[in-house]
């Protein structure tokens, strides 16, 4: 789904929707598929719901899990789109040190004990 673009970032291409929803979305199995496979590092017991964050357009967005969105679709708040329709589109997926970084800006915190 994912792969290798620079320091920061992988690419990928995904459906983007825009979506009557205040946050952005993928399918639950995507998101933790992706996490697992880009975000973990095999050492100890790791999240799998810990938002990825994506960029489209030039907007960076925290994306969490839901069961009501297609695989390989992303859900985006309408607002955040700078094109408004749904197409097929390239996605930066920040790599696991960067997405803390965006995160932490954001105010995310980690669950305590997790």
């Amino acid at each position: 789904m994912f792969e290798q673009f620079s320091g920061g970032y992988y690419l990928g291409e995904l459906y983007v929707e825009p979506h009557d929803c205040d946050r952005a979305v993928i399918q639950r199995e995507d998101h933790e598929a992706v996490n697992e496979q880009l975000y973990a590092d095999g050492e100890g017991v790791e999240r799998l719901d810990a938002p990825l964050v994506m960029k489209v357009d030039n907007t960076h967005f925290p994306v969490l899990g839901d069961e009501g969105v297609p695989s390989g679709t992303l859900a985006v708040p309408a607002e955040l789109l700078e094109e408004g329709s749904a197409s097929k589109r390239e996605v930066l997926l920040a790599k696991a040190n960067r997405a803390m970084e965006l995160l932490r800006y954001s105010g995310w915190q980690a669950v305590a004990g997790t």
